[in-house]
């Protein structure tokens, strides 16, 4: 497994594997997660360093993960999501090598925190965190506990506040 930076040439099977990892059997259309990450790619928040898939040998994408610019109050820091496996390769290690390397390259770049909705059980072993534990809250109360931050090397304690996804989050 590689993983490496998005290219032009990954557009379709980047939405094919958002697609199959969140698309229920037998729906009709994409799932929101499929188009979220079209309309980010689209959106100003966009940060092409941090749009990362994963390749198996043949060079055929396993997995995407992307972190777009988000907000706390004014402060610049990272959303994460989607992160998307393909459900035949799932459990083989793909999300994990797709997180730690989104992390290390959000940190590389002098990135302070990471935010995202989801599992904390399964985000707790990346260093996520309920973000109330940093004085940070969700865009919507009721996603706490599931409402996490990672900080990373240029953490300052002083990033507090309500947490702003990039505009094409609220169609989603």
């Amino acid at each position: 497994m590689l993983i490496r930076r998005e290219a032009a040439g990954d557009v379709a099977a980047i939405r094919a594997v958002t697609a199959a990892a969140f698309g229920a059997p037998g729906a009709a259309g994409l799932p929101a997660e499929a188009t979220l990450v079209d309309e980010l790619r689209a959106d100003g928040a966009w940060l092409p360093a941090l749009s990362l898939v994963a390749v198996d040998g043949a060079g055929e994408v396993m997995g995407h993960v992307v972190c777009t610019r988000g907000h706390v109050g004014q402060a610049p820091v990272l959303a994460l999501g989607p992160l998307s496996v393909r459900p035949d390769t799932q459990r083989r290690g793909v999300g994990s090598a797709l997180m730690h390397a989104v992390l290390g390259a959000g940190d590389a770049l002098g990135e302070p925190l990471v935010a995202l909705l989801g599992s904390p059980a399964y985000y707790r072993r990346f260093g996520f965190r309920p973000s109330d534990e940093y004085g940070i809250t969700p865009p919507r109360p009721q996603w706490q506990p599931h409402f996490q931050v990672r900080v990373l090397s240029a953490y300052r304690p002083e990033a507090r506040g309500t947490f702003t996804y990039p505009e094409p989050f609220d169609r989603t």
